[in-house]
């Protein structure tokens, strides 16, 4: 019989909060993490805003040894290790170098690019034939799966310990890589997360390509406008977020606290054709991706009361919500409500579907709906599918029953899950 699958464990390092509390209060009050970046504009970028975790100097002292920090200059690993580490301890689980590995508990940790300034200073010191001053971590570094190794050392796992990349679903699709493995019985838990560096070498693609806002420079905390009639593009973003999946036998055996179920999901991909692309979603993929993870999750369409949105502050957020409603057959004012967190941390790339499960997840423990920000002049395209009552500005007290989050990348590949309020 497969087994439940539980959620025990937190943690997040995000543009505008970092450990769950600051987080939790910052979505609640709609505190933007988007901030004006003089560096970008020493670069010449056209958009100048971004959005990427303040980690104080000596916050990394509590998180890696002294061996692991000499030149440690990958701000994913270091974003990713604070929210896998603190998802662990979140989850009452221990941390004992003394012991041999834990069989039972594997991680998926996934990133879209790591270690890119790690690389650069690489590159400059092989050029200039110092490759003697590389140091002894710089493949650690500049490896994919370079987070997932750090991790699994420190928290010593024996199970399973990888990393995958799926652009903008890479930290949805993870998760409900690591449901399956607990649901058919390979592993009792599983940390699952993902992360993105920071800084202009990640970014000057996506501004290059011109689908990043020019105008709000000097109103960064204005520049991503999900759901907006104004949206002008995404704000790049950076951070981590890390869950804890958990049979349901083992978080009862442990008394562990339960944040939520994951009823199950769907991954698939629009194979790049119709109007799908490299950059577009295949709206028949997106919306058999939907369907299929309510299938999954033994769930009717009319049960789920909250969507948590890819919602990049594109004009494809108008063709999301379409889908949407064309996939759970509802529309208007029985449409479920519908957040994005984009408004408030940007579009956080590898990075966005585990900052945001985090972000979907906590309302259930806080019994509210967080607010969408910037969208006050809403797309009135959306209202044709969608009820502007659906769409709350300010974080409302509400007691979810069933979220659906969902995540769509470059490459055209998506990614939804199901998450439902714990009922023993």
């Amino acid at each position: 019989m497969p087994r439940r699958v539980v959620i025990t464990g937190l943690g997040v390092c995000a543009p505008n909060g970092i450990g769950l509390h600051d987080f939790t209060e910052a979505l609640k009050d709609g505190k933007s993490g988007i901030r004006f970046q003089p560096q970008l504009q020493d670069l010449g970028f056209g958009c100048q805003i971004a959005a990427e975790p303040l980690v104080p100097d000596n916050l990394a002292n509590n998180y890696f040894t002294p061996l692991q920090l000499r030149g440690l200059n990958a701000s994913g690993i270091v974003y990713g290790v604070i929210a896998g580490t603190d998802a662990w301890k979140d989850a009452g689980l221990k941390m004992d170098r003394s012991t041999g590995p834990d069989w039972d508990t594997g991680i998926i940790f996934g990133t879209g690019i790591l270690g890119v300034d790690k690389f650069r200073e690489s590159i400059h010191l092989v050029d200039d034939r110092r490759v003697r001053r590389l140091g002894s971590t710089t493949v650690l570094q500049t490896m994919a799966s370079g987070i997932s190794a750090y991790l699994g050392g420190i928290l010593g796992c024996g199970n399973q310990v990888t990393t995958n990349s799926s652009a903008c679903t890479t930290g949805t699709e993870g998760i409900l890589m690591a449901y399956d493995r607990i649901q058919s019985g390979k592993a009792k838990r599983m940390l699952v997360g993902s992360c993105s560096d920071s800084g202009p070498y990640v970014w000057g693609g996506f501004d290059a390509m011109r689908i990043l806002p020019r105008q709000y420079n000097e109103r960064p905390t204005k520049g991503s406008r999900p759901m907006s009639a104004t949206a002008a593009g995404f704000v790049p973003g950076s951070g981590a977020g890390a869950l804890v999946l958990e049979s349901l036998e083992s978080a009862q055996q442990r008394n562990a606290m339960i944040y939520a179920e994951v009823l199950g999901g769907s991954v698939n991909s629009g194979g790049q054709r119709g109007e799908g692309s490299m950059t577009a979603p295949n709206s028949e993929a997106v919306i058999r991706c939907i369907e299929e993870a309510v299938r999954n999750s033994g769930i009717e369409k009319t049960e789920i009361d909250l969507i948590n949105g890819h919602l990049t502050a594109t004009s494809k957020d108008t063709l999301e919500l379409k889908n949407w409603s064309r996939a759970l057959e509802r529309s208007g004012t029985d449409f479920p409500y519908v957040n994005s967190f984009k408004g408030l941390v940007g579009h956080c790339l590898a990075a966005a579907g585990s900052i945001e499960c985090v972000g979907a997840v906590l309302q259930f423990k806080e019994n509210v709906i967080f607010g969408n920000v910037n969208c006050e002049d809403l797309n009135p395209e959306i209202e044709a599918h969608v009820s502007s009552s659906r769409i709350p500005r300010k974080t409302e007290r509400y007691r979810p029953k069933i979220i659906a989050k969902a995540s769509f990348g470059f490459g055209d590949v998506n990614a939804c899950v199901i998450f439902s309020a714990f009922n023993d």
